[in-house]
C-alpha cells in the first residue's frame, strides 16, 4: 500500500511539472524561404521630423499614433511538441504525448498587400502563424524568410483589401534625444503606444556585433516585433529586446534600425537569403588588457587590428594600425557604428572609408565583398575561403582552409590548422557559403564525416562524434 501511495504521489508530481512546462514554454517552428517573381517596392519616407529640437509641450504624438496603430499587428505562433514524459510513460513505456504550445508578439505591416516584418524570435520554428489586425480581423500568415543574425523575419497575409502600412524612415538620420513612439500589439489587446526619446544609437548588446537603437520608451514582453516610429509616424526601428533581470521593462529597450530591417527584407525577397557585404577587418575589443595597455580604449574610431586576406579592405590597401573615422557620411566612433552601417550594404557596394594613418587623414574607396571567413556551427572550427596562393599550393580549386580549432581538438592531438576541408558528410565544399550550409545540417548528437587534405597533400577522413 505504501509503495502504491508513493507511486501515486510521484505521478501527480510529474503531471504538475508537465502542466507547468506547457504553460511556460513558447512555441518553436520551421523556417522556409520563398520569394516572388516581382519584388515589391517598400515605401521610404524622407519627410523632416517635426519634433526636431522641440520640447515636450511642443510635440504632438497623436498624428504619429493615428498613423501607426492600424499598421501594427498581433502575431501568434503555434507548434505541436512532445510533452515532458510522465511517470506513467516511465513505468508503462508509452509514447510522449504531443501538446500545443503558443507564443505571441507583434509585427508591422510594411506594404498594402500584406507583407509584415517582425522579429525572428517571435516566429522561430513555428508550425502555424496567425495575425490579428487592430480591427480584430484574423488571418493565417505565410513565413517568407528569416535572418536570425539581425532577428528580423518577414511574413505575409492575404487580405481582401489594401491594408494600412508604415513607410520606412531613415534610421541613420535619427538623432539622440529625438522623440519616438513604441507601438506594439501584445496579448491581442489591440495596439498600445508608449513614448520616449532615443537614448543612444549603434548600441551593441553582449558579444553581438549587431547595432541597435536604444530608447526609454516602455517595451514589455509581447511588444517584440512592434514599431519604433518618429513623430511623423515613419518606421525607424523594430522593437526587439529589453535589458532586465525580471523580464519586465526597467527603463531600456532596443530596436533593430529600420535601414537594417529594410535591407534584410529586400534581400529575402530578391535572393532568398541575406546578402552581407564585408569590409574585411577585425578590431581588438577595447576592454581587453591589450587594448587598455596600448591606449586603444581611448581612441575615437575603430582601430584596425588585422586585415583579412583578399578582402575588400585588403584590395583597397587598408592596413593594420589605421583608425577608421568615417564611412561615407557616417561618423565612426566605435565598432557598432561600423557594423551597423555595413549591415545595410551588399557585396559589390562601394564605400568611402576615411582613416587616420600616422597622423594624416586619408579617404580610401573600398568595394565590399562576401564574407571570407566563418566559425562553423556546432564544431567551432574557424575556416576561410581559399586564396589563389592556397589553391596553387594545395593543387585544388575548391574547399575551405582551417585557420583555428577549439582547445578540445588540440588536446586530442589533432593537427587540423591549415588543412583543407573538401567534403562534409559526402557533400562537396566549394567555399564558406557551402561550409555554413553543410555544417548547419549536422547534429550535436550524430556523427559527422569530414574529408580533409592535409599539409602533405594526403586525403584524410575524420569522423567526429
Amino acid at each position: 500500500m505504501k509503495r502504491i501511495s508513493s507511486l501515486l504521489l510521484v505521478a501527480i508530481f510529474g503531471g504538475l511539472i508537465t502542466l507547468g512546462g506547457y504553460k511556460l514554454l513558447f512555441e518553436k517552428g520551421k523556417t522556409t524561404f520563398t520569394w516572388e517573381e516581382e519584388m515589391p517596392v517598400f515605401q521610404t519616407s524622407n519627410k523632416p521630423v517635426s519634433s526636431a529640437g522641440a520640447g515636450i509641450d511642443a510635440v504632438d504624438f497623436t498624428t504619429a499614433a493615428e498613423n501607426t496603430v492600424n499598421a501594427v499587428v498581433h502575431v501568434k505562433n503555434l507548434t505541436i511538441s512532445k510533452a515532458a514524459p510522465s511517470v506513467f510513460d516511465f513505468f508503462y513505456g508509452s509514447e510522449s504525448r504531443q501538446v500545443p504550445q503558443v507564443g505571441t508578439g507583434s509585427g508591422v505591416i510594411i506594404s498594402p498587400d500584406g507583407y509584415i516584418v517582425t522579429n525572428n524570435h517571435v516566429i522561430d520554428k513555428s508550425t502555424e502563424l496567425r495575425v490579428t489586425l487592430n480591427n480584430n480581423k484574423t488571418y493565417e500568415a505565410e513565413l517568407i524568410g528569416t535572418d536570425p543574425n539581425s532577428d528580423i523575419a518577414l511574413i505575409k497575409i492575404q487580405a481582401d483589401r489594401p491594408l494600412p502600412y508604415l513607410a520606412f524612415g531613415d534610421s541613420d538620420n535619427t538623432k539622440v534625444g529625438e522623440w519616438v513612439l513604441a507601438v506594439g500589439n501584445p496579448f491581442n489587446l489591440t495596439s498600445t503606444v508608449t513614448a520616449g526619446i532615443v537614448s543612444a544609437k549603434a548600441r551593441a548588446l553582449g558579444r553581438s556585433d549587431q547595432s541597435f537603437i536604444q530608447t526609454d520608451a516602455a517595451v514589455n514582453p509581447g511588444n517584440s516585433g512592434g514599431a519604433l516610429v518618429n513623430t511623423n509616424g515613419d518606421l525607424i526601428g523594430i522593437n526587439t529586446a529589453i535589458t532586465s533581470q525580471t523580464g519586465s521593462y526597467v527603463g531600456y529597450s532596443f530596436a533593430v534600425p529600420s535601414n537594417i530591417a529594410k535591407k534584410v527584407v529586400e534581400d529575402i525577397l530578391e535572393y532568398g537569403n541575406v546578402q552581407k557585404g564585408m569590409l574585411g577587418i577585425s578590431a581588438p575589443r577595447v576592454n581587453t588588457p591589450y587594448a587598455i595597455e596600448n591606449g586603444l580604449d581611448e581612441i575615437e574610431g575603430v582601430y584596425i587590428g588585422d586585415v583579412e586576406e583578399e578582402s575588400g579592405a585588403d584590395d583597397a590597401g587598408l592596413a593594420e594600425g589605421d583608425v577608421i573615422k568615417q564611412i561615407d557620411d557616417i561618423k565612426i566612433r566605435r565598432f557598432a557604428d561600423l557594423t551597423g552601417y555595413i549591415s545595410t550594404k551588399r557585396p559589390g557596394d562601394k564605400v568611402q572609408v576615411t582613416v587616420e594613418r600616422k597622423g594624416e587623414s586619408k579617404v580610401i574607396p573600398v568595394t565590399l565583398k562576401e564574407r571570407q571567413s566563418l566559425i562553423v556551427p556546432v564544431m567551432g572550427l574557424s575556416v576561410k575561403n581559399l586564396t589563389e596562393k592556397d589553391k596553387k599550393l594545395y593543387k585544388v580549386k575548391k574547399g575551405v582552409k582551417i585557420t583555428g580549432v577549439p582547445e578540445i581538438y588540440r588536446r586530442d592531438g589533432l593537427e587540423l590548422v591549415d588543412n583543407i576541408i573538401l567534403e562534409v558528410d559526402g557533400e562537396p565544399i566549394e567555399d564558406i557559403q557551402d561550409a555554413r550550409i553543410e555544417f548547419g545540417k549536422i547534429s550535436r548528437r550524430g556523427k559527422t564525416v569530414i574529408t580533409l587534405l592535409n599539409k602533405d597533400g594526403e586525403r584524410e577522413r575524420l569522423i567526429f562524434q
